[in-house]
């Protein structure tokens, strides 16, 4: 079957090129650059990391094998010592030959029933069997193996191939046939490397998954829409340590849109805060949470990133029944105010050590009384949402630091490494943020600078940084009664006018602050990125730049009711394909 190339137009992204047909058959947004580069950058740190974990427990190995061969060495020199009269013992009983005895590719122990020179010539001829680099091949890290899930047109696949360096086998799948078909047209349109790392199946993800548990270094899920009923067989296809990707572009659900919706997906109730972001990425972490623990499986977050319209997570999974039991330390449920922006977290399990025994409880509760202190109004209840850090700060340093080395390999580098310098200032161990206008908006006040802000909780002996999710979100470790008194010294010398009573702002104002308030600058109030003017949000590149239709659909002012479904995927009528006039 031959290719009209006048039907198609070369798409080049990175290193990778893909032929796209003029009818949307094969679903393809140019958006999404985000998500590929920031995906390659953890590709390539995972296989760096993953390097670095082998040669350490390669070399904790051969520690304890010295030890052993040390032990015996000693041992037999204690028995030449307490039975002198002994007749010397035979080459095969010291403690050289005995390492050999466990290193032979043989599996077989040099006899000492045919006496001593043949005992000798036995342990040297196994010595020179034993080729160092031989060992050395056999211990060697296999390339990882990758599996794109949802591969649509295979961009994904292969610059993942082309582009990071030490990767083995990537599998693309997908269960529409356009795409597997667009698939393998592009991996021969990308030479001989594609071919040879990049193979493309017509398969169902969730069954390829099953069928293939514990067999992926890595499985990347980039589904149209959620991911939550991937996630089962997802968790069991990567193997031990190895690394799921997963996005979930469903964020009116997952932000609260639709909580009931957002329960039966993923397990867990959202609330309409605004960290609602940030709250849709910690609740994609419990599910997974949530699944792996079906199989004595746990995992461990890297990066978690909310970009565009998108959650993006990636996550290490391990397995062990007894590190399964934390789970609960990690989850939690949240209290929000229905008045004022006061949020609490109510963790759902405990653990209380006591010599070398562990036990697991329910955690402590209620956190809050039926109205909030604060404010005297009630609290709405979501979650359990991922309590513990969703990054890894040792993993984003490695990733900054990479994609700056190789500034010229991603197509979206501004926007990623913008993202992943914030991320590095976030404090990790705080759950969600707090807005600054948000605070003011209750109080009907006047906003003081977000300066003035971190230093009067610098100065009251607190931790405050921003927030990739939001330009105007604040993390910070100090209690809701603390913020709340820096707001009422503020209001103290920014008078505002009179109020309802009854109001939220009101009843948080006539209370007298505790904390005397200090709003002196202080050194940590701008972050390291800040102080050197590094741009951290970046507005979109073009116009338009979000989620695109599924492939096939075609954008057209008449109602789908009255087109028909041959209308929808084919040929519209003349006056939809008409060019529109210029005004």
């Amino acid at each position: 079957m031959t290719t009209d190339m006048n039907d198609y137009k070369v798409i080049k992204e990175g290193e990778a090129e893909i032929l796209m047909h003029a009818k949307n058959e094969v679903f393809y947004n140019k958006a999404q650059v985000n998500n590929r580069d920031m995906s390659i950058a953890v590709l390539r740190t995972f296989i760096s990391k993953r390097k670095e974990e082998h040669d350490a427990m390669l070399s904790k190995r051969m520690k304890g094998a010295h030890k052993v061969s040390e032990n015996n060495s000693s041992e037999s020199v204690m028995e030449e010592e307490v039975l002198p009269e002994t007749p010397p013992e035979d080459p095969k009983s010291s403690g050289e030959c005995k390492v050999e005895e466990e290193i032979s590719p043989e599996g077989e122990p040099c006899s000492t029933m045919e006496g001593s020179a043949k005992t000798t010539e036995e342990c040297n001829s196994t010595e020179e069997q034993i080729n160092p680099t031989e060992v050395k091949a056999r211990r060697e890290l296999k390339p990882p193996r990758v599996l794109e899930a949802l591969s649509a047109s295979g961009l994904r696949a292969l610059r993942y191939a082309r582009e990071v360096e030490g990767i083995g086998q990537v599998v693309a799948l997908d269960n529409d046939t356009a795409s597997v078909e667009a698939c393998r047209r592009n991996i021969k349109f990308n030479g001989s490397v594609a071919v040879s790392k990049v193979e493309s199946h017509l398969a169902d993800a969730r069954i390829y998954m099953l069928t293939h548990p514990k067999e992926f270094d890595m499985v990347d899920l980039d589904p149209y829409g959620s991911p939550s009923v991937f996630l089962d067989s997802a968790v069991q296809s990567v193997v031990d340590g190895g690394m799921l990707m997963c996005t979930a572009t469903d964020m009116a659900v997952l932000c609260g849109g639709n909580g009931e919706v957002c329960y039966s997906k993923y397990g867990s109730y959202p609330l309409r805060g605004k960290y609602c972001h940030e709250m849709a990425l910690r609740i994609l972490l419990a599910s997974i949470e949530s699944h792996a623990n079906r199989y004595k499986r746990y995992i461990v977050p890297v990066l978690s990133v909310q970009m565009d319209f998108y959650v993006r997570v990636f996550v290490r999974i391990y397995s062990s029944a007894g590190a399964m039991k934390n789970t609960p330390l990690k989850l939690s449920y949240v209290y929000q105010c229905t008045g004022c922006d006061s949020f609490h977290l109510q963790p759902i399990g405990r653990r209380i050590s006591k010599n070398t025994s562990v036990r697991y409880l329910p955690g402590y509760g209620p956190v809050v009384p039926q109205e909030c202190t604060d404010c005297g109004k009630k609290f709405n209840m979501g979650g359990p949402i991922w309590s513990a850090p969703i990054h890894d700060q040792e993993w984003v340093a490695s990733m900054l630091a990479d994609v700056k080395s190789m500034k010229a390999s991603y197509p979206a580098y501004d926007r990623i490494s913008a993202v992943l310098t914030t991320v590095s200032e976030e404090l990790p161990d705080v759950p969600l943020f707090l807005s600054l206008h948000n605070l003011c908006a209750t109080l009907k006040c006047t906003s003081p600078s977000a300066i003035m802000f971190r230093s009067a909780v610098i100065n009251a002996g607190y931790r405050i940084t921003g927030t990739h999710v939001n330009p105007l979100g604040l993390k910070s470790d100090a209690p809701m009664d603390v913020i709340w008194d820096i707001m009422r010294c503020w209001v103290k010398t920014h008078p505002v006018k009179a109020q309802a009573e009854d109001l939220p702002g009101s009843v948080i104002l006539a209370k007298e602050p505790v904390l005397q308030v200090n709003f002196t600058r202080a050194v940590a109030s701008l972050s390291k990125a800040q102080a050197k003017k590094v741009a951290r949000f970046l507005p979109n590149p073009e116009r338009h730049w979000g989620p695109k239709l599924r492939a096939g659909r075609t954008i057209t002012s008449k109602h789908i009711s009255i087109l028909g479904e041959a209308a929808v995927n084919g040929v519209l009528n003349q006056e939809d394909n008409e060019e529109p006039k210029s005004s």
